[in-house]
């Protein structure tokens, strides 16, 4: 199948049934009360679209590039963003839910989570380096050698980050999510 383009369309209600029809590369285009799951979304292209109230669950995304793409209040459970093509690979979420999802080896520097739950998301070795984590739940997040230089967790609940094992120059904390630092020393903060 050939692969197609399409440019600065809205797309409302759809399911991956039509979008599979039309595979290919998207540009400026808006995908509102979408519905995707269980989705293979292999190898093709969003560059500056946003995905509003959708529901991409345990989507493939096997070399798919995504580029400069918003979502918003959208359901992105379990889904494997370490598969999609690194190359210019550019996030916005906001009110998501991303649990159990994968952001393994990427480099996502400047990404915003903004309210959003991240309840056991792995960003083992992930390049977060300037990312805002704002009124996010971290609970079993997993951040293993990752780059947290300058990152923004002051309003980010529920982490564990071990200072010893990622790198957290200059990274924000707040004083109540010290704890969150601290805790393989399973030691009691008053």
């Amino acid at each position: 199948m050939n692969k197609g383009y399409t440019e600065g369309k809205n797309f409302a209600g759809i399911t991956f049934s039509y979008l599979e029809a039309a595979k290919g590369e998207y540009e400026n285009c808006r995908f509102t009360n979408c519905s995707f799951p269980n989705s293979n979304l292999s190898e093709f292209n969003f560059i500056e679209c946003e995905f509003k109230n959708c529901d991409l669950s345990m989507a493939k995304v096997k070399g798919t590039g995504f580029k400069t793409v918003v979502f918003k209040n959208c359901k992105l459970l379990g889904i494997h963003f370490g598969d999609c093509n690194p190359f210019s690979l550019s996030f916005y979420f906001e009110d998501c839910l991303l649990n159990l999802s994968s952001f393994y080896k990427l480099k996502l520097k400047g990404t915003t989570f903004k309210n959003s739950n991240l309840e056991e998301v792995d960003f083992t070795a992930t390049d977060l380096t300037g990312s805002t984590f704002e009124n996010c739940d971290l609970a079993g997040a997993i951040f293993e050698n990752s780059i947290l230089e300058k990152a923004d967790f002051q309003t980010a609940y529920n982490y564990s980050i071990d200072p010893s094992i990622n790198r957290i120059k200059k990274a924000k904390f707040s004083m109540a999510g010290i704890i969150g630092l601290l805790a393989k020393h399973d030691i009691e903060i008053k």
